[in-house]
């Protein structure tokens, strides 16, 4: 009876200790965009979560002249690291399972159209096709600890899954320093563990998608419970411009050089890791929607939120059976 009472004692003493446990709030600015981290600590840890992300931009950041990934972009010989590496294989593996949708080679692709309102005209076909000539996954390969091209002029960029990268990362080092209340969200990618201040489940809105290149509308689709789990978006509703009157989002099609032409507005999925999230949500912008169901079929794993417009131009929303549950709104 005596060694009951000193457990309940020490249990009531150890959860009373937890809510008065401050959650600390950090931001600061990587990856070319601003992170907010938000964790249950009696201990601010700011400095070792953007050592951590400072990893990850000395990896994959092609803004970063000296990282891994710039360097292997130079045809210099480098040491990879196991960030690289890791993203690396889990790109090649995401390639083959989307037949190219995912492609971290097709930056040439986008620079060529010129996106951020650089180039007043469109490409012609035949400096697409020459592009295209040296473009794909199919093309590059990890042997031995290097980057091997088939042709030199290939470039890697990750910017399509390092961002959920990061976010893991970072979620990884607060768990392995035993925090469990936490959300980490790097650019709009999100994980998300155990309870928000309020003791309850950390609730993600989805941004309805409006021509607003300014980001300045935040309208919210819908809300989602993210607890636990990890959660990116990818949309062309913000990223655009018109030429001819025909409107060009930002998103290329590395199959054809071109800018994806359908209907889906923004597609939001929730995964277990954030990397997979962010890769599989570029993904469904390139593949469409008949394409991305086909997919989900065989990954039941993955729960989708796909924003889409129907042939009169209305906003239509479309989601995988799994996502239905962590709809709050």
């Amino acid at each position: 009876m005596l060694f009951l009472a000193i457990l309940i004692v020490g249990t009531i003493f150890i959860i009373r200790q937890q809510r008065n446990m401050p959650y600390q709030h950090d931001e600061g600015f990587i990856f070319g965009t601003v992170y907010h981290v938000t964790y249950q600590s009696d201990k601010n840890l700011k400095s070792e979560i953007e050592s951590e992300m400072k990893k990850v931009d000395n990896a994959l950041s092609t803004f970063n002249k000296s990282s891994v990934i710039s360097l292997v972009n130079q045809n210099k010989s480098v040491k990879l690291d196991k960030m690289f590496t890791d993203v690396f294989s889990m790109s090649e593996d995401i390639s083959k399972e989307t037949d190219g949708a995912f492609d971290i080679t097709v930056a040439p692709l986008v620079n060529l159209w010129g996106f951020g309102f650089k180039h007043a005209t469109a490409p012609s076909k035949h400096v697409i096709d020459s592009i295209k000539a040296f473009v794909g996954y199919q093309k590059v390969s990890l042997q031995g600890g290097r980057i091997v091209k088939k042709d030199p002029r290939l470039m890697l960029d990750c910017s399509a899954i390092a961002k959920g990268y990061g976010v893991d990362v970072v979620a990884n080092y607060l768990r392995k320093q035993g925090i469990k209340n936490f959300i980490v969200e790097i650019g709009g990618e999100i994980v998300s563990s155990g309870i928000s201040e309020k003791r309850l489940p950390w609730k993600i809105g989805v941004t309805k998608p409006v021509d607003d290149s300014t980001q300045i509308d935040q309208e919210l689709q819908t809300i989602l419970n993210v607890t636990d789990k990890a959660m990116a978006t990818s949309g062309n509703y913000r990223n655009f411009y018109y030429k001819n009157g025909k409107k060009f989002a930002h998103t290329i099609d590395p199959s054809t050089g071109y800018p994806v032409q359908h209907s889906i507005l923004s597609a939001t999925v929730i995964a277990d890791r954030c990397a997979t999230a962010d890769a599989y949500a570029t993904s469904f912008m390139v593949m469409g929607m008949e394409k991305a169901q086909e997919l989900l079929k065989r990954h039941p794993e993955l729960l989708v939120y796909i924003i889409y417009a129907d042939k009169n131009g209305k906003n239509k929303v479309w989601y995988s059976s799994s996502m239905k549950e962590k709809i709050i709104e």
